[in-house]
């Protein structure tokens, strides 16, 4: 059984964002599937049964841009009540958890396309306004939106401004009166462009201090709004994608999301909501590209008997559930602490925000191992996984986008240590007390044996000194580069690298030791928990060696690879047989054998 919880452990409602690195955490603190209500799984369930009854069957006309369909699908939506998750009770919403929010996207994930016009309306389109509308605003929209009567749009890219919002050329106007802004200017890659009644739209606000990145609610009926023809898109197709054209635009005052100036503030916030939410679109599309890749394996026969029966299949099976089960057990840790902060009196806002580190890792690694696992289902399929009448051929498509929306995977390895540094400078995370410490303990004899007999407990250990390599890396670089670090993204981003592997390997452990306290068997949970250990422990240390072999030489590379090597020691596994062990489950299943 898991020890008690030690005294030096700190709960995780009084733990700073990125404090992961370098403070312990106990399997009682996580936030885990297993932990999920019969009232959440009910809610997931009527999710679940209408994209498969409702969605689904209209996937190949929803694809050719039948945006009246598509509408009416949202509609349907409203009607079910699955936009008011997140809604204020005061507008009629059931301003339920982040991680029940979480859990309904996993859900619409199966529908492909379809999860992208859910949430550019219930998430990226309803929350702007939500946290930052004016009271006049959320009793004129909130309710119809609640309510799927009015369906809404988030509009920051420009044609000339992607991952830079600052640099939008959108411009509002105040009039003389300061009763109106005037807009003009044009927004790109609207997803609902074509079918919204509401814009979340970001203007530069002209003022005496200059330019002012401001947002607004941006009405489709509002003279001089116009959108652009479909993008004719790789995947995704099932939502709709255009332009939004602003000539000379009246927007009412009241219209203003928060104060001139805040839009910055908006958007990112937003933006940290939508990345751990992709988070778990990763683990629900992979669940069900795997599912469709275990019937195929046990009903395709090559040379006299099932491709399920072959070694090459079982292994990427058996890959394709261990690395849900890291993305599945990293992200509901994320939406967990978000809940607990919440509950325990922070302000959501600031609670979403102390865990935008943790949401740009949910992100990048989820919306990777979601491209993994399509690429290995087509694999799996053969041929037929390159042809249409086939599912993984769509969801395939439908990944690749993940990779580049709320911020492209790079932007997001770059904000990890950044923000963490960041964080450091301000005081609110101990990281360079920790390097310091770090520095002595590295003078210190190694000693490799690890008597505890707990479960798991070498993996806890490894995970333990993966958290140091990843700070020696960092420590390393900052001290090199100071505040110039920045500038070398390939560093940033390897130092990222080891600290998304750290800590989905980290979740991924205590979530198995969670079961096991519970006396419940967690044979499968332990082998995918090996696993993925294992694979941090090789990424990690090839990522720190390639990062300091960038900027140290001689007895400074020499001694600091020494460290990288010292801390990502393991115990070697037979991650052969374990994989095997885990397709197992999954083809007894058919599919993600965790439910």
């Amino acid at each position: 059984m898991i020890a008690e919880r030690p005294a030096a452990i700190i709960p995780t409602t009084q733990k700073s964002g990125g404090s992961f690195l370098i403070l312990a955490s106990h399997p009682s603190e996580v936030n885990t599937p297993e932990d999920f209500t019969p009232e959440m799984r009910e809610i997931f369930g009527a999710v679940d049964e209408f994209v498969k009854n409702r969605v689904l069957p209209n996937a190949n006309t929803l694809e050719e841009h039948d945006n009246a369909l598509l509408k009416k699908l949202l509609h349907e939506c409203g009607e079910q009540g699955f936009f008011l998750l997140e809604v204020p009770e005061q507008y009629g919403g059931l301003d339920l958890s982040k991680t029940l929010a979480t859990y309904v996207g996993e859900a619409l994930s199966y529908g492909g396309g379809f999860a992208v016009s859910f949430g550019a309306h219930a998430s990226i389109g309803m929350l702007p306004l939500v946290y930052f509308g004016s009271d006049a605003a959320k009793g004129k929209y909130l309710e119809q939106m609640g309510a799927g009567q009015l369906i809404g749009a988030y509009c920051l890219s420009e044609p000339g401004s992607g991952s830079d919002a600052q640099a939008a050329k959108t411009k509002a106007v105040l009039s003389d009166d300061g009763t109106y802004y005037t807009m003009t200017g044009t927004k790109m890659w609207i997803s609902n462009g074509g079918i919204a009644d509401l814009y979340t739209v970001f203007a530069q606000v002209p003022t005496s201090e200059g330019n002012k990145l401001s947002a607004f609610i941006v009405e489709r009926g509002f003279e001089g709004v116009s959108t652009g023809k479909e993008e004719h898109k790789m995947g995704i197709r099932m939502s709709s994608t255009t332009q939004l054209i602003l000539e000379e635009v009246r927007v009412p005052s009241e219209n203003l999301l928060g104060v001139v100036g805040g839009g910055a503030k908006i958007a990112f916030n937003i933006l940290n909501i939508g990345r751990y939410k992709l988070g778990s679109g990763g683990v629900g599309g992979s669940k069900a590209i795997l599912e469709h890749s275990a019937k195929y394996a046990q009903d395709r026969q090559s040379f006299g008997k099932p491709i399920a029966s072959y070694g090459a299949i079982l292994e990427k099976l058996g890959q394709m559930a261990a690395s849900i089960y890291g993305a599945e057990s990293a992200t509901y840790r994320v939406t967990g602490e978000i809940d607990a902060l919440v509950d325990a009196g922070v302000d959501k806002l600031k609670a979403i925000e102390s865990r935008r580190v943790e949401a740009s890792i949910v992100k990048v690694y989820g919306t990777e191992i979601l491209g993994q696992v399509a690429d290995e289902g087509v694999q799996v399929f053969g041929g037929y996984g390159f042809s249409e009448e086939y599912p993984v051929a769509r969801a395939y498509r439908d990944a690749r986008i993940n990779r580049i929306f709320e911020g492209t995977n790079e932007i997001n390895r770059l904000i990890i240590p950044a923000e963490l540094l960041k964080m450091a400078m301000k005081g609110e995370l101990p990281l360079l007390q920790a390097a310091q410490k770090l520095q002595a303990e590295l003078l210190e004899p190694q000693y490799d044996m690890d008597e505890s007999d707990a479960p798991l407990a070498s993996e806890t250990r490894v995970v333990a000194n993966l958290k140091k390599a990843a700070l020696a890396v960092a420590g390393s670089a900052a001290q090199k580069f100071g505040a110039q670090l920045a500038q070398h993204q390939e560093i940033m981003m390897r130092t990222a690298d080891m600290i998304i592997q750290t800590f989905v390997a980290e979740s991924a452990v205590l979530r198995a030791q969670k079961i096991i306290a519970t006396g419940k068997p967690a044979t499968l949970e332990t082998a995918m928990a090996q696993i993925l250990v294992a694979q941090a422990s090789e990424k990690t240390a090839s990522a720190g060696r390639e990062a300091l072999s960038a900027f140290l030489e001689g007895d400074d590379l020499r001694m600091t690879l020494s460290a990288v090597k010292r801390f990502t020691k393991f115990e070697t596994v037979n991650v052969i047989a374990l994989r095997r062990v885990v397709a197992a489950a999954v083809l007894e299943a058919n599919g993600y054998p965790l439910k």
